[in-house]
C-alpha cells in the first residue's frame, strides 16, 4: 500500500505517494499512541497531503490549513471526524517545528464545534425488564446474550470492555464479586466493576452451559459453527445487543449497544446517586462527561411546557 512521505526541500513540504515513509514513521513513533489512534492520524494526514497535492500547495501556510478544515466540513464529514483530523494536523506541525523541519502553522487552530448532547437514547427500568424478559434462556446463545446485556446494563460496560473480559477476570474483592475490566485507552485491567448477585448468577449459568473452566478463555465467546469458542468482536457484541433490542420491539436507530451504557449512567442518576459516585461507576476521566447526563435529565424533567399548556387549556383536551 502506498504511504505518505513528507520531505523538506528548499523550505517546502512536498507530499509524495511513495513506499517507506521515513518521516511519517518518525512522527508516529513520536506519538507513542494506540493502534486505533495511529490509524486515525494516518488517515487524517493522508487526506491533508492529498489536499496539498491536489491544490498545488508546496509551502503550506496557516490559511491553507484553515481551508483544509473548511473543505472537510463542506464535504460532509462529521464534526468529530473534522476535530480528529485537525488534532492530527496540529500534532504533526507541532512535531515538525520541534524537529526544526517546518514552522508550526497549525498552532491554536480550532477544530469543529462538537455537540455534547447525547445522540443515543436510554431505556427506562420498565423497558430494560422487557428487553431482558424477551431473551430465551434455554439455549447457549440465549444464556450468553442475557448475561452480556445484564452485565452491560448494570455495569455500564463499553463493548470493548465486554470483548476483552476473560473468565479469570471475575474475582472477589472483600464481600463483593467483581469483574476487572480493561477500559478505554488502558493497557491493563486495573479497574473493576461490582457484579450484582443476579448478574453473577446469569454469567455462571452461561459458563456452566458452555462448560468453560479455563480462566484465560474469553468470558463471552462465539456460538457460530464457523467460529465457535472464539472471542467476540466489538462488532459482534453490537450486533447481539441490536438484535435483542429489536426482538423486544425497540428498533430505533438511536438505540445501540452504547445505549446500554447511557442507560446505566442515567438510571444511576435518576436513582439519586451522587454525581461523583456515578463518575466513578462510569469510569469517566472527567466529571464534565458525567455532568452531560445530569443536564440531559434536568432537561427531561423540565415541566415548563406542561405548565404553560395547563394554564392555557385549563385542563381541557386539545381539539383538532
Amino acid at each position: 500500500m502506498n504511504e505518505l512521505q513528507t520531505v523538506q526541500s528548499r523550505g517546502e513540504i512536498v507530499a509524495q505517494q511513495t513506499v517507506g515513509a521515513e518521516l511519517f514513521t518518525r512522527f508516529l513513533a513520536y506519538l507513542d499512541a494506540t493502534p486505533k489512534t495511529i490509524e486515525t492520524y494516518t488517515r487524517a494526514l493522508r487526506q491533508l497531503f492529498n489536499y496539498f497535492s491536489l491544490n498545488g500547495i508546496r509551502q503550506p501556510q496557516r490559511e491553507d490549513i484553515v481551508a483544509f478544515r473548511e473543505e472537510l466540513k463542506a464535504s460532509g464529514h462529521k464534526p468529530t471526524t473534522v476535530q480528529n483530523y485537525i488534532t492530527a494536523t496540529k500534532l504533526f506541525f507541532k512535531w515538525t517545528a520541534q524537529e526544526g523541519l517546518y514552522p508550526n502553522i497549525a498552532e491554536h487552530l480550532k477544530g469543529a464545534k462538537l455537540n455534547r448532547d447525547h445522540k443515543k437514547d436510554y431505556l427506562t427500568n420498565r423497558q430494560v425488564k422487557e428487553v431482558l424478559d424477551s431473551i430465551e434462556r434455554d439455549t447457549l446463545k440465549g444464556l450468553r446474550d442475557y448475561a452480556i446485556l445484564t452485565l452491560m446494563i448494570t455495569g455500564g460496560l463499553r463493548t470493548i470492555e465486554v470483548v476483552r473480559a476473560d473468565v479469570g477476570d471475575i474475582r472477589t474483592v472483600g464481600d463483593f464479586t467483581v469483574l476487572y475490566v480493561q477500559g478505554k485507552g488502558r493497557e491493563e485491567k486495573t479497574e473493576y466493576i461490582k457484579i450484582s448477585p443476579q448478574v453473577e448468577k446469569a454469567i455462571r449459568a452461561y459458563l456452566t452451559a458452555r462448560g468453560e473452566k479455563d480462566e484465560k478463555a474469553p468470558l463471552f465467546s462465539s456460538t457460530s459453527n464457523n467460529n465457535r469458542g472464539a472471542r467476540l468482536t466489538t462488532r459482534s457484541v453490537s450486533g447481539i445487543v441490536k438484535t435483542r433490542l429489536q426482538q423486544a420491539g425497540y428498533d430505533s436507530p438511536r438505540l445501540t449497544a452504547h445505549s446500554l451504557r447511557h442507560t446505566a449512567v442515567t438510571l444511576s442518576l435518576l436513582a439519586g446517586k451522587d454525581i461523583a459516585e456515578v463518575q466513578q461507576f462510569a469510569r469517566h476521566a472527567n466529571i464534565a462527561t458525567t455532568m452531560i447526563y445530569n443536564h440531559a435529565i434536568d432537561k427531561a424533567k423540565n415541566g415548563c411546557s406542561e405548565a404553560i399548556a395547563q394554564a392555557i387549556f385549563n385542563g381541557r383536551e386539545a381539539t383538532a
